[in-house]
């Protein structure tokens, strides 16, 4: 809802590569085991993973080449799998199936050949206690890890996992009770190992400076001895860090100039130098400061790879500001001067990674990000900036604000929309919800926590009557639509029922205003004498310009259904201006309905009105053709057509003015039904909505073609509607992106998928990033339908896995 009511986009799931990796099971495509044979339980063959699905994979035996009939789905928890060299291990018997014995004339010559060179599946996730888990689980709360010293890379300690968030691990130094220095790291951070990782590269084993005096030397080495005497119980599998990225060779030295962002407050590029260089992997960056009585050096240590570090002369290049250091003398920093001045040459550009643009993210992009202020804290981001693999993110709803924050597209303290609910981690509420830029409404007689609603929230409940909207005080939100009120004493217009808008209630709202405006749409076509003909009036034009929003809304008429896209507004400032708009469009009073509540005499002075002194007034309507819009088809959707009978045509009663008796008209009593316009319709209006869209009278059948709707336009080949908008679609190619946006869809989002073929097995596999990305799903449908998938998933495979064993 947030992503709507803002009026943007999530970005890709597939751009933030630490949490792809996060996802994975330990099992991938290619690696070989060793599975049992169903026809003979005591003999085995080796197979190969062909994808994975969670804790299910689906194997081949090695053999049947490229032919995908034999593959068979197996449970990891049930099925008898092992890591290639477990029979001969263990004594058991490797023997060809009987679906290819045929086809492996010399067994052992097959496995030498099969075997050289493959990766077997990983042992410990296939047998004893870490069978079927997720990698990630086996980072438990307790666990041991390495972490590198931040300021001198030589050095490391052991770190206890507090608390593991999907991947993002809360560590504590071993030896400390309280949280004072509690860090939080994701696994795949390249600063931390497995426990041993320092001794074998011939590191010290050293807590860092922060926390070293608050023990004495002896007592840090007891708590080094009581860690090697629990390492094997608190021991991580080393296949977990395999994804690692891995550090490459620098070419920095001492005394090198360049630019960075200092990652404990990334707000800002400033000058900096290589004031140490450790080894081949490592150095030492130092952000320039010239005040003398500073004695505080910001410093981190970094590698080739490491993010936050540019040549000199990258901000200027993209049109950034680079910070001069505190004790610069003068705002205009140059970089030629600096460097005279200091007597360093800058670093070149062959020390630095190329930086890329190829990476999905785009300004006004939103996702979710830690807040390095607050590490513990993750909030809603918005994209800013992009430039080459940086982004300029502004964190909304953190407890103290924060500026713009730099990171790169690569790290990993940024997350896909939805991270945090789906690890169950608290993401924090934007801050413009609560200074009113959002959708919110003030209810001062609830309870202090439930003061402050959505417009969303408070648009249901009022629907529910569970709240009073008299006592409500709308916050000046942008989405957040005003009361609507019906003014029933004002002149209806020859469409609407007088008699049923007298019905309606007082108002509507407040609450979203996509949401309120369509509640209003949908009331007066309900109270409409044909509600079919309203709709036609207020359906999207297929050549109007897009403004606003569009949203689907139905009318029943005489036992039809009828759809079509209607246009409404997204913000407040135009609710007011559509309200007026379309009460013109209806020939009505523009007063009918609208933010203004008319209490006594209407401004318009709508009493005096009738039929053909309105549009003499208004002048609406144009002289055209009523019904289809040009082109060959409306945007009304179209459904299955009856045959129709020739009839008579009649004399539009609203277009054709000239042809009717101006005394008749004005003689028409006001607040009458209006000349009978329900009678007075025209048979030309019959033959229009024949040829729009109807539903069957069924509204089981109703319901059923509005959800395959896309597939039955497509199927429907026979019929003469579906001929006859074919012929007109491939007449009118040069109108055809717009047509489709009309036709059917509310906007591009919702288009159909183009026509390709989807197996069993295909839809089992789809993942929520695959739904999301491939269908342009926004979150929520795209999780309603993973759910179903995981459904029908799961049942098929109680029914036909069979413990995993191929039948």
């Amino acid at each position: 809802f947030y992503l709507e009511d803002t009026g943007t986009t999530a970005a890709p799931h597939g751009s933030f590569k630490h949490v792809d990796t996060s996802l994975q099971n330990g099992f991938v495509p290619g690696m070989k085991l060793e599975v049992a044979v169903k026809s003979d339980h005591n003999t085995y063959w080796v197979a190969t993973i062909i994808t994975t699905c969670g804790q299910l994979l689906l194997l081949r035996y090695d053999g049947y080449g490229e032919d995908r009939k034999a593959d068979f789905w197996c449970d990891i928890m049930t099925a008898d799998l092992h890591a290639v060299g477990w029979c001969e291990q263990n004594k058991k018997i490797l023997k060809v199936p009987e679906g290819i014995k045929d086809k492996i004339s010399d067994q052992e010559e097959f496995l030498q050949q099969t075997l050289t060179g493959a990766c077997s599946a990983p042992a410990n996730l296939l047998e004893g206690l870490h069978k079927g888990k997720n990698p990630l689980d086996l980072i438990a709360p307790g666990s041991r890890l390495e972490c590198q010293n931040t300021q001198d890379s030589l050095e490391a300690w052991i770190v206890k996992v507090v608390e593991n968030v999907g991947g993002r691990l809360k560590l504590r130094y071993e030896g400390l009770d309280s949280d004072q220095a509690d860090q939080w790291m994701f696994y795949l951070d390249p600063f931390l190992h497995q426990v041993g990782w320092a001794t074998q590269q011939g590191y010290d084993l050293q807590p860092p400076a922060a926390i070293r005096s608050l023990k004495s030397e002896a007592e840090w080495q007891d708590v080094l001895t009581k860690v090697k005497e629990e390492e094997e119980e608190s021991s991580i599998p080393a296949n977990l860090f395999k994804d690692k990225p891995v550090i490459g060779v620098h070419s920095f030295t001492a005394s090198m100039k360049l630019e960075a962002v200092d990652p404990v407050a990334p707000f800002v590029l400033s000058p900096a130098t290589v004031v140490k260089v450790f080894n081949e992997k490592y150095f030492l960056v130092e952000i320039d400061d010239l005040r003398p009585e500073c004695t505080t050096r910001r410093s981190y240590v970094c590698h080739v790879n490491s993010s936050g570090i540019f040549p000199v002369q990258w901000s200027l290049k993209n049109g950034l500001h680079l910070s001069p250091p505190p004790g610069y003398p003068g705002q205009d920093f140059d970089w030629a001067d600096y460097l005279k001045q200091c007597g360093a040459e800058a670093a070149p550009q062959s020390c630095f990674p190329l930086l890329t643009s190829s990476h999905g993210f785009k300004e006004n992009m939103k996702l979710e990000a830690v807040n390095p202020v607050d590490p513990g804290e993750i909030c809603i981001a918005t994209v800013t900036k992009v430039k080459e693999s940086y982004l300029w993110l502004q964190l909304e709803g953190s407890k103290k604000p924060v500026p713009e924050c730099i990171v790169s597209v690569e790290s990993m303290n940024i997350f896909p929309v939805g991270w945090c609910e789906t690890n169950g981690y608290q993401l924090r509420p934007p801050r413009r919800a609560i200074d009113g830029c959002i959708n919110l409404v003030f209810f001062p007689t609830l309870s202090p926590h439930f003061r402050i609603l959505s417009s969303r929230t408070v648009h249901e409940r009022l629907k529910n009557q569970e709240l009073n909207s008299t006592d409500a005080v709308v916050i000046n939100g942008k989405y957040c639509c005003p009361k609507i009120y019906f003014n029933h004493r004002c002149f209806s217009g020859p469409y609407l029922n007088k008699g049923r808008i007298a019905e309606l209630p007082q108002s509507v709202g407040p609450g979203n205003c996509v949401l309120v405006l369509k509640e209003v749409l949908t009331l007066l076509i309900n109270a409409a004498y044909k509600p079919s003909r309203v709709l036609r009036e207020l359906q999207l034009d297929e050549d109007a310009a897009w403004h606003g929003h569009g949203e689907t809304l139905k009318a029943k008429y005489k036992g039809k259904s009828y759809r079509a896209t209607v246009e409404v507004v997204r913000t407040a400032d135009r609710v007011a201006d559509f309200c007026r708009k379309t009460c013109i469009k209806l020939e009505c009073c523009p007063n009918l309905f609208g933010p203004q509540m008319v209490l006594d005499k209407c401004s318009e002075n709508c009493s005096v009105l009738t039929k053909t002194k309105y549009t003499h007034y208004y002048g609406k309507r144009k002289n055209k053709r009523i019904g289809r819009p040009p082109g060959g088809h409306s945007n009304l959707e179209v459904g299955m057509k009856k045959p129709n009978k020739k009839r008579k045509r009649r004399k539009h009663f609203f277009v054709c003015k000239k042809k009717r008796s101006s005394t008749s008209a004005d003689n028409s009593p006001v607040g009458s039904p209006q000349g009978s316009a329900g009678e007075e319709e025209d048979d030309q209006d019959d033959l229009d909505e024949e040829s729009m869209s109807e539903d069957s009278t069924s509204e089981q059948q109703d319901e059923l073609l509005e959800e395959l709707e896309v597939s039955e336009k497509k199927s429907m080949s026979s019929s003469p509607t579906q001929s006859e908008l074919s012929h007109c679609l491939v007449q009118d190619q040069d109108k055809q992106k717009r047509k489709l946006r009309t036709f059917s869809f509310s906007d591009d989002e919702n288009k159909p998928p183009s026509p390709k073929e989807i197996d069993g097995q295909a839809l089992l596999l789809l993942t929520l990033p695959t739904v999301q990305e491939c269908m342009d799903l926004k979150l929520g449908p795209a999780i309603k339908l993973c759910h179903h998938i995981e459904r029908v998933k799961f049942a098929f495979y109680q029914q036909f896995a069979d413990g995993g064993v191929a039948k």
